[in-house]
């Protein structure tokens, strides 16, 4: 079995398409003008308006703007660059300003416009370093 992806659920599909395209510096692939991916190597994150949930069952089986649970992380080459460059961006969103980690990953940890915690991290400890070559492997 291999994890392939999350899907965002948003009211606000413009917004929230709009905030991630900023955050990656690149257009997300629209399939529909209410759903749209980013294809990266480890999986995808996919954005769909809550009126794409009638196939599922209707929109009360999604809540938008509701999660509390998850954390949606993406590794990057260098946190604190990717950090100067999104301060704007940002500006209200940050929860953890880059910090390195017990477990050796430094750390970024904001909010997109919907309230999901979104962790941008770098493995910066040889430990760290190790894993996640494992995990590409």
């Amino acid at each position: 079995m291999n994890f392939t992806s999350i899907r965002l659920i948003t009211a606000d599909f413009e917004r929230l398409t709009s905030f991630y395209e900023q955050l990656f510096g690149q257009p997300l692939t629209h399939y529909t003008p209410t759903f749209a991916e980013l294809r990266t190597t480890g999986a995808t994150l996919a954005i769909s308006h809550t009126s794409t949930l009638g196939p599922f069952g209707g929109e009360q089986i999604a809540s938008p703007a509701a999660n509390r649970s998850a954390i949606i992380e993406f590794c990057v080459a260098d946190v604190d660059a990717d950090y100067q460059r999104l301060t704007e961006l940002l500006s209200t969103a940050v929860v953890q300003a880059p910090t390195t980690m017990p477990w050796g990953n430094r750390s970024l940890l904001f909010r997109d416009p919907d309230g999901n915690l979104v962790n941008f991290f770098t493995p910066v400890t040889p430990e760290a370093q190790q894993r996640l070559a494992k995990k590409a492997a």
